[in-house]
């Protein structure tokens, strides 16, 4: 299965990004804990060089404990500010402003020395199609401010936002990059529902799912639907339709609509907390 999804829109918003870089003074950048390393659109890198920067460990209580912590020290290694968020439940939202304020500490230090006091910070929030930037944004704005939505692409235009004298924030959409050069990282980004789905293939990759869970979590999934393990991951897609009688007509099983269940069930987090890479292995 081959992965690629890079709309026209896309184009259009890294260029509004590019346009307004010059007004900022920080990057947050949100990334999926699940896959912290593949949810990076590696174009941000160079939009934001010599700018301050912050990682947001979103979607943090979806994936391992452990590996957030290990993936938080990686990224603090390489210079980055970060801070772990679960933005659904407001779960670490609480220190984001402070660390916006640390991040910028050179920049509100210059501002002082010239007689400019009190110039909010200005930051440009980035991310991946569907890593959650408007609920993190509205999580910390206290407000709807930003539109929210499950799909890959809902934010479409330029958004800024006051959040209070000290910080606004330029709402941006979710932007991949025109060529995965590695397909396992495609395959993460269609897991956590970056690609969208219309555009995939559902079976081959809930089978996907499977053999990674198969290797790194077993009994998950038996335990999850109440069946017993399969070598072949499309024979447990079949048990998981048994299980959850997903059936077409003539009792024949639906193993298309148990595909969705279980990418469905492991999105929401209802398979437990995940995580599909570590840092050891990036670094090696």
């Amino acid at each position: 299965m081959h992965f690629q999804w890079y709309p026209g829109h896309m184009t259009k918003a890294k260029r509004m990004m590019q346009e307004n870089i010059k007004l900022i003074d920080l990057i947050i950048e949100l990334v999926d804990a699940r896959v912290p390393l593949s949810s990076r659109n590696p174009d941000i890198d160079e939009l934001g060089k010599n700018k301050a920067r912050l990682i947001i460990l979103n979607k943090s209580d979806l994936a391992e404990e452990r590996w957030n912590e290990a993936w938080t020290e990686y990224f603090k290694k390489k210079g980055f500010h970060v801070v772990k968020v679960n933005s659904r439940k407001g779960g670490g939202v609480k220190s984001v402003q402070s660390v916006i304020q640390e991040a910028c500490k050179a920049k509100i230090e210059r501002d002082r020395k010239r007689g400019i006091l009190n110039r909010p910070v200005r930051a440009m929030v980035v991310g991946i199609p569907n890593v959650g930037k408007s609920t993190f944004i509205n999580s910390l704005a206290g407000k709807a401010a930003a539109k929210t939505g499950n799909k890959p692409g809902v934010t479409k235009g330029k958004q800024w936002i006051r959040l209070n004298k000290q910080v606004e924030l330029l709402d941006t959409p979710g932007i991949l990059w025109p060529k995965f050069e590695d397909q396992t990282v495609g395959l993460r980004l269609a897991l956590i529902g970056s690609i969208k789905d219309e555009v995939l293939q559902t079976e081959e990759l809930a089978a996907e799912l499977i053999r990674f869970l198969a290797a790194n979590y077993p009994g998950v999934l038996e335990n999850k639907y109440t069946i017993t393990a399969a070598q072949d991951p499309y024979v447990m897609l079949g048990r998981i339709a048994e299980s959850r009688h997903c059936l077409v007509r003539g009792n024949e099983l639906d193993t298309e609509k148990a595909a969705m269940l279980l990418m469905d069930d492991f999105r929401e987090g209802k398979l437990g907390r995940l995580t599909l890479e570590y840092p050891q292995t990036e670094e090696a």
